[in-house]
């Protein structure tokens, strides 16, 4: 049952409307330069001596913290393209409506 499950989940996944891979580079790419802005200046501003000790955690960081926003942007972007695929429902009333 649970490779049933997995194969179903897989099936509905391949057919649900993927993210648009160029507009996620545009909506991510300021977040990224400023990321990759705050890395160069974690380096920097390390203790000469120290540069891998005195900027490692804060790098880690950082980068933690830019995964974690592509990967939520990512996964917003997919959920918004599969709801675009599907026109809202006219409410409860509507099949009733249809019925009489």
């Amino acid at each position: 049952m649970g490779k049933e499950l997995f194969l179903w989940e897989v099936l509905a996944m391949e057919s649900t409307p993927k993210l648009s891979r160029d507009e996620f580079i545009k909506r991510m790419r300021e977040t990224m330069e400023e990321a990759l802005g705050r890395v160069a200046d974690a380096i920097n501003q390390a203790p000469p001596g120290q540069i891998i000790a005195g900027s490692e955690e804060q790098v880690r960081d950082l980068f933690a913290d830019l995964r974690q926003q592509a990967f939520e942007t990512g996964l917003q972007m997919r959920v918004d393209a599969a709801e675009a695929a599907f026109p809202p429902s006219e409410g409860p009333n509507h099949r009733q409506d249809q019925a009489e």
